[in-house]
């Protein structure tokens, strides 16, 4: 993928509702490289709780809305790798044998997640101009089983010169959120999420990033019933607040 003029922001339930400065963040650094953004207002959910929960017929009704919000021919760039995976990998699947199958298929060519699209297609220069910090890094495992984005993610991270990143204790393990997992099996959940902040504390990084905020709600909310003095932040929040205009 060559840079594009433009892309679509597909903002996600999460960024929306719950860390509404990530998905600005997001957007201010894609506009800084040059590229203008557009935020569909008809975009709502990507469907993915509905899918995963075995409920097709629902998932595809709302899943057919983001086909619609998002036509055209520019990039879909999406904050989570989590519903960039649901749409890039999964909508074919869904629509597979209707007539929106094309429309489905095309939509999923044209989804690229967050990190993947400012490292890889667009290569931006991050010049750091905050002080020396130390920060814990949690790759959702959509991010690195899925879409396979979890080096754009780690190269990122690398060009802000004055981070020193982290990775903690095992950490290729789930954090336990999962989406509705979290819901279905609280108590395994609930364990997994202890294990992972635990982990992170030991680093002793004040920061944790991560390109999902599902993750960083689970993990954060369990440090801090826990007590571990932890700060979460989606990857773009770090990107823009430590590079701002200079990006």
């Amino acid at each position: 993928m060559s840079k594009p003029e433009r892309v679509l922001f597909f903002g996600t339930c999460l960024v929306d509702l719950n860390n509404p400065e990530a998905g600005l963040a997001a957007m201010r650094l894609i506009q800084k490289a040059g590229v203008q953004v557009r935020f569909p207002q008809g975009q709502t959910c990507c469907g993915q709780p509905a899918y995963n929960a075995g409920y097709r017929d629902e998932a595809r009704r709302v899943a057919r809305l983001q086909i619609e919000a998002l036509q055209g021919s520019e990039p879909v760039v999406v904050p989570s790798a989590s519903c960039a995976g649901m749409m890039r990998n999964h909508y074919p699947r869904l629509f597979e044998g209707t007539p929106d199958a094309p429309r489905a298929k095309d939509l999923a060519n044209r989804v690229v997640e967050l990190c993947d699209f400012l490292d890889r297609v667009l290569a931006i220069e991050l010049a750091d101009h905050g002080p020396p910090l130390r920060v814990a890094v949690h790759h959702s495992c959509s991010a690195r089983r899925e879409m396979g984005v979890a080096d754009s993610a780690a190269a990122l991270l690398r060009r802000l010169e004055n981070i020193t990143v982290v990775e903690p204790d095992h950490a290729e393990e789930c954090c336990g959120f999962g989406g509705t997992f979290a819901l279905k099996e609280p108590e395994i959940s609930a364990a997994m999420a202890t294990d992972k902040a635990s982990a992170i504390a030991a680093t002793a990084a004040p920061i944790l990033v991560s390109q999902d905020c599902g993750c960083l709600m689970n993990i954060g909310g369990t440090a801090e019933k826990a007590g571990f003095e932890l700060k979460t932040m989606h990857i773009a929040e770090l990107l823009w607040e430590r590079t701002g205009k200079d990006v």
